[in-house]
């Protein structure tokens, strides 16, 4: 029997998890396409609104406002800003292809979120009024995307430069938590059905793992420094 070295068992770990959010979303687009999460997510958008007036969030006219706030920390130019700044940092420490790594990986999440709203071209919902404008299709969610992609591939960055377990968990439980409020923010408003956010969770995590893998390569290589050096 073969025994494998106990480094190996996180990243086996990982690659299971990225295996199965795979499978997960390939599934979930089935059912979308199939329509069969129609009812549910009629359910669970209205539930966000005053009974009998679907116009109004539930909640005082703060949380509204908050949410927008939240929702815009997904949005193109948010995200843009932070990893061309994250970039920048990279090669200001002279870390050139972790720079390139985390440009190429949110890039080309951006890439693939287009193509797969593109091709499934799903209509935003219609049952609620928008509290903030839209023009793309509705599945998978962009945001909730793109907030996987960029706070989770930062995320695991910063955690794989400590050496502190504690610090770890803080970078990588910062990263899930801005991902999942952006993704509750696209439904409260009306943009989104709750399907097509946690569409937007699993491939975003699925590319996130990626850029991981992409980044752990880089520190074998020693593009990017070890935890504690």
């Amino acid at each position: 029997m073969i025994k494998l070295a106990r480094p190996e068992w996180p990243l086996l770990a990982v690659l299971g998890l990225g295996a199965a959010m795979a499978w997960a979303f390939v599934e979930l687009a089935d059912e979308v396409v199939e329509g069969d999460t129609r009812e549910i997510d009629t359910r669970l958008l209205l539930a966000l609104r005053t009974p009998g007036n679907p116009s109004d969030p539930l909640g005082p006219a703060w949380l509204e406002e908050t949410a927008r706030d939240l929702t815009a920390l997904g949005g193109f130019t948010v995200l843009t800003l932070l990893t061309l700044a994250a970039v920048a940092y990279l090669l200001f420490k002279a870390k050139r292809h972790a720079a390139l790594a985390v440009f190429v990986a949110v890039a080309g999440g951006q890439l693939l979120s287009t193509l797969l709203k593109l091709g499934f071209d799903r209509p935003r919902p219609d049952l609620v009024p928008h509290e903030v404008e839209v023009y793309t299709a509705s599945f998978p969610s962009g945001h909730s995307m793109m907030a996987a992609v960029t706070y989770l591939t930062l995320g695991a960055l910063l955690a794989g430069a400590e050496a502190d377990r504690r610090m770890k968990t803080y970078w990588l439980g910062l990263a899930l938590l801005l991902t999942v409020l952006v993704g509750i923010s696209r439904v409260y408003l009306g943009v989104h059905w709750p399907s097509d956010v946690l569409g937007g969770w699993v491939v975003g995590a699925v590319w996130a793992i990626i850029a991981w893998l992409m980044l752990q390569w880089l520190q074998h290589r020693g593009e990017i420094e070890a935890p504690g050096k």
